[in-house]
């Protein structure tokens, strides 16, 4: 699944959209470990997509996509403080 999708989930879609890859990535382990299965590319999408859902959940709870932009902005006021410090 791609971000801008993640992304674009309700809270409670992120919700189930991670304990189903948890449940998928799960099985292909057991597979693996079995020897019936070869998957260690999907092993490797599988826990990139539930760090990306589990970094969305983390992003709304903290609210930092707006925060993000008020930081950028305070930053070269900052910088200049220290110089004038010297």
């Amino acid at each position: 699944m791609e971000l801008e999708k993640i992304r674009n989930l309700s809270d409670e879609e992120l919700v189930h959209q991670e304990k189903t890859t948890s449940e998928q990535l799960f099985r292909l382990r057991f597979q693996v470990s079995m020897g019936q299965n070869d998957g260690v590319k999907k092993l490797r999408q599988l826990r990139k997509e539930i760090a990306q859902i589990k970094t969305v959940a983390k992003e709304r709870e903290l609210s930092i996509r707006g925060a993000a932009k008020d930081t950028a902005v305070d930053a070269p006021a900052a910088t200049d403080a220290k110089k004038g410090a010297r």
